[in-house]
């Protein structure tokens, strides 16, 4: 059995219900990271920032971002994580309901690492969780983390 690498899950999203409907869908697929919100792009900023310069509170090791947002939206958000040389390391999984061409391609053009259209149902939430559970939780090795995965 594999043993996930328990890492901090940041999302940034304005909506409070699909807010809830991710940590429901995290829990459901019983995984140990820590999940937290915050509702816009300057929120998100100022709480990496406060990460940065915090000694005991460590960088989220995935955001996922939604592209709409008050005060400033993903997309500024994005350019601000992906161009400072502090958070730039951190993986981005753009989590939008936009399937728009120009929105996935301006994603990754700016330095998102995936880019998911938002499920309509909650069984398909629940299906996405656990995708990119297996991916960013097993699969990979992010950042600063011990390869704790079992092979």
């Amino acid at each position: 059995m594999t043993s996930y690498q328990p890492i901090r899950i940041l999302i940034a999203d304005d909506d409070p219900d699909d807010c809830l409907l991710m940590r429901d869908a995290f829990e459901e697929n019983r995984l140990v990271s820590e999940v937290s919100f915050v509702h816009d792009g300057v929120e998100l900023l100022e709480h990496l920032k406060g990460c940065v310069e915090s000694e005991t509170l460590k960088l989220p090791g995935l955001i996922l971002l939604d592209l709409n947002m008050p005060l400033m939206d993903g997309r500024e958000a994005l350019q601000v994580i992906k161009t400072d040389a502090q958070l730039r390391s951190i993986p981005v999984v753009v989590l939008s309901t936009s399937s728009e061409a120009r929105d996935v391609a301006d994603s990754y053009e700016h330095g998102a690492n995936a880019y998911v259209t938002k499920p309509s149902s909650y069984s398909d939430l629940t299906r996405v969780a656990q995708t990119l559970s297996d991916h960013w939780l097993e699969t990979v090795q992010l950042p600063g983390e011990p390869n704790t995965h079992e092979r």
